[in-house]
C-alpha cells in the first residue's frame, strides 16, 4: 500500500495482491477505541470491532460499545449483529467480517480492526483452521452428560481426548470445553492437532498490528473507573432487560460484566459485592489478554501516555510502514 499526504489527512491507494489492515490490540480499558477512531480519521478508514460480545444486540453498556458521538465520527462494523443467545462462533465472525473488509478495500478505505478478543483478531489476520461447524444437537448431548455424571465430567473427558487443549482451557470454561469435545466427536481428531497442522498461516492482508500497554496500576485504575461508569450509565437495568427477554442462562454463562450483575439480581450477593467481583474479574481478564497477545511477535507494542502523545508516534510509524 502507498499512502500520500493530503490536506486534512491522507489519501490511500492500494497495490499488490494483499490489502492493508491496521489492527489494534491490548487489554480492556487501555484505550484501543480512542486510538482506532483517531487512526481511522487520519487515514480515512472505518473501524471493525473484534470483540466477541459487542456482536450481540442490547449488550451495549457492559461491552463498552462506542457512543452515538463516536459512531457519528467514524463508521463502525460488527456491532449488534445478532441476538443474545444465538449461536455464534469465530468461524461465523470471519464469514461476516471478510465481506466488510473486502468492501472497504474496494472503496479505497483502510479497515481498522480494534478489539480484545484474541481469537477473533487471529482469525482475521491468520485465517481459520479447517474445523467443523457447530453442532447444537451434539452440544446438548454433552451438556446432558455433564448433568448426569456431575460437574467436571466434560473436562475429564477433554483431558483424556485432547490433553494439549485441556492444558490451555480452564476447567470452568464450558464454551471452549464443548467446542474441543465437539470437534473430537465429529472428526475423531483433537482440535489441537488440527490447529497445529494449519498453523494459522493464511495471510490475506498486509497487517500493521499495534499493541497498547501501560503501567499495571494505571490499567487497573482505568478498569475500576470504567466499571463505575458502566454502573452509573445503567448496567443493572441493561442486564435486567436482557434477563426479562429470556436470556438469563446466556447471561450467566457469558459476558464479563453481565454475569456478575445477574448474580446480584438473582440475590446471590449484594450489588457492592457484584461490583467488586466485576472489577476483580475484569482485572483477571486483562491479564489473560496480555498473556495471549504477548505470544504474538507480529505485534508492535506502544506504551499509552496520559497526554496521548503515543497517538502521533503510532500515526508516524504507520505512515512510514505503509508508504
Amino acid at each position: 500500500m502507498r499512502v500520500k499526504g493530503g490536506e486534512g489527512g491522507f489519501e490511500s491507494g492500494f497495490s499488490g495482491d494483499k490489502k492493508p489492515l491496521l489492527v489494534i490490540v491490548g487489554p480492556t480499558a487501555a484505550g484501543k477505541s480512542a486510538l482506532a477512531i483517531y487512526l481511522a480519521e487520519v487515514f480515512k478508514g472505518e473501524i471493525i470491532s473484534a470483540d466477541s460480545m459487542q456482536v450481540y444486540k442490547g449488550m451495549d453498556i457492559g461491552t463498552a460499545k462506542p457512543s452515538d458521538e463516536e459512531l457519528a465520527r467514524v463508521p463502525h462494523h460488527m456491532l449488534s449483529i445478532i441476538e443474545p443467545g444465538d449461536p455464534f462462533s469465530v468461524g461465523e465472525y470471519v464469514r461476516f467480517v471478510r465481506p466488510v473488509i473486502d468492501g472497504l478495500h474496494k472503496q479505497g478505505k483502510i479497515p481498522v480492526v480494534a478489539g480484545g478478543t484474541g481469537l477473533y483478531v487471529r482469525a482475521i489476520v491468520d485465517g481459520l483452521c479447517d474445523a467443523p461447524e457447530a453442532d447444537e444437537t451434539l452440544r446438548e448431548k454433552l451438556l446432558q452428560e455433564e448433568e448426569q455424571y456431575g460437574k467436571g465430567y466434560l473436562y475429564k473427558r477433554l483431558c483424556e481426548a485432547d490433553p494439549v487443549s485441556a492444558k490451555r482451557i480452564k476447567p470452568n470454561d464450558t464454551v471452549r470445553i464443548l467446542r474441543a469435545l465437539e470437534v473430537y466427536e465429529i472428526m475423531g481428531v483433537p482440535i489441537s492437532e488440527i490447529q497445529k497442522t494449519h498453523g494459522f498461516r493464511e495471510k490475506l492482508y498486509d497487517c500493521f498490528v499495534i499493541g497498547l500497554t501501560m503501567d499495571r496500576r494505571k490499567l487497573y485504575s482505568n478498569i475500576e473507573k470504567r466499571v463505575d461508569s458502566m454502573i452509573e450509565k445503567g448496567l443493572e437495568a441493561e442486564v435486567r432487560g436482557l434477563m426479562d427477554k429470556g436470556n438469563e442462562s446466556f447471561i450467566l454463562m457469558h459476558g464479563l460484566g453481565y454475569k456478575q450483575i445477574a448474580g446480584y439480581i438473582k440475590g446471590w450477593y449484594s450489588l457492592e459485592d457484584a461490583i467488586k467481583l466485576l472489577k476483580r474479574d475484569t482485572r483477571r481478564y486483562a491479564k489473560r489478554q496480555l498473556t495471549w497477545f504477548r505470544r504474538d511477535d507480529m505485534i508492535r507494542w506502544y506504551t499509552v501516555k496520559d497526554d496521548l502523545s503515543h497517538f502521533n508516534v503510532i500515526k508516524d510509524d504507520v505512515h512510514r510502514e505503509l508508504a
